[in-house]
């Protein structure tokens, strides 16, 4: 699925519909903390003034996304698609408990309500999902 709504981002401009119909997102570039494979991850994207926010929630699902993991095995620095723009950013984990974790996820979830859902799923294990500020860097 990963691969069909990445190819849909980049036939429109950044625009994809079905679920996320009307919602910013994001293709997050990582690599493989054990294969060192080069990965492209779609992500819903809230923001924080010039930040992008994006949650490791797997939809509720009892672990982390492997993408998370791969970031914080990571340099502090990646790439990520932005409409018909690359950018090079900085990555910072923030995990609960934290002030700045509520702060984040409270924007996050305000722009995707389904986050309160995926708070539900019984497969959760009262995991709180990480939140991943991506911060553009001058070039």
């Amino acid at each position: 699925m990963n691969t069909q709504i990445t190819q849909a981002f980049r036939a429109n401009h950044g625009v994809v519909g079905g679920p996320f119909e009307g919602k910013r997102l994001v293709l997050l570039h990582h690599v493989g903390q054990r294969s060192g494979r080069p990965y492209v991850t779609p992500l819903v994207s809230a923001t924080d003034r010039d930040d992008y926010l994006v949650c490791g929630s797997l939809g509720g699902a009892p672990n982390d996304p492997q993408w998370v993991g791969n970031i914080e095995a990571g340099s502090g620095r990646t790439t990520i698609e932005v409409g018909d723009r690359t950018l090079t950013v900085s990555t910072d984990v923030v995990r609960a408990p934290s002030p700045e974790w509520e702060r984040l996820y409270d924007i996050w979830a305000t722009y995707w309500p389904a986050a309160r859902e995926y708070e539900k799923n019984p497969l959760r294990n009262s995991r709180n999902f990480p939140m991943v500020r991506l911060t553009p860097i001058a070039e």
